[in-house]
């Protein structure tokens, strides 16, 4: 049968081959849809692995790499404790003149350094006072306060931190040229009764 030259009896093989070819693309499309997600996954296992290796990636350093690496470190410890000496010096040598300049000031003239007038008397007396930036308490706690900065709450390198002090220490005795003053010992005093407070809090255990 034809219509206007057109052969109908065609049309339903038409159409059937038509919904055969939909329904196969239609599982092509989802096929290449599993197959990517597929992939998808093993990126992302991928990935996690290679996260993994970079977690771990200080093992595969060279044995170069890792002389560097230690002697970094060791050289930052070292550092620390020089900092630590220095500031200890600068704190107990300027303390010791501040005090000399009260009580002293002819040890400071035969050393060549200045004269001590009336104003700087003054000033010194202030600085070394209870409270003052001399006094035992605030230079104590600079100095301590220091030292808990450059350990960062380690108890094996406060324990540094203080052999650190107890050398810096030295160093100003030795510049000053003897027995630092009185005011001075007393700081020294009082730094080492603030690491062994920091030590106990430490060993404390509360239920």
């Amino acid at each position: 049968m034809s219509v206007a030259g057109v052969n109908v009896s065609n049309i339903p093989n038409v159409t059937a081959n038509y919904s055969t070819a939909t329904a196969a693309e239609t599982k092509a499309a989802e096929s290449k849809k599993d197959t990517a997600a597929s992939q998808g996954a093993v990126y992302d296992k991928s990935s996690s692995s290679s996260d993994k290796k970079a977690t771990y990636s200080v093992n595969k350093m060279s044995a170069e790499d890792r002389q560097a690496l230690i002697k970094e470190l060791k050289d930052d410890a070292a550092k620390r404790q020089s900092d630590m000496m220095n500031i200890v010096f600068e704190s107990i040598n300027g303390q010791a003149k501040k005090f000399s300049q009260v009580n002293d000031p002819w040890k400071l003239i035969a050393s060549g350094e200045y004269r001590v007038d009336a104003a700087t008397k003054k000033q010194a007396q202030e600085d070394i006072a209870e409270g003052g930036y001399y006094s035992v308490d605030k230079t104590a706690e600079r100095i301590f306060k220091f030292a808990s900065a450059l350990a960062g709450d380690d108890e094996k390198q406060m324990k540094k931190m203080q052999a650190a002090f107890e050398k810096g220490y030295k160093q100003a005795e030795k510049a000053w040229g003897g027995d630092l003053p009185g005011i001075s010992g007393q700081t020294k005093d009082a730094v080492n009764k603030m690491f062994e407070d920091y030590y106990d809090s430490k060993n404390t255990f509360t239920d």
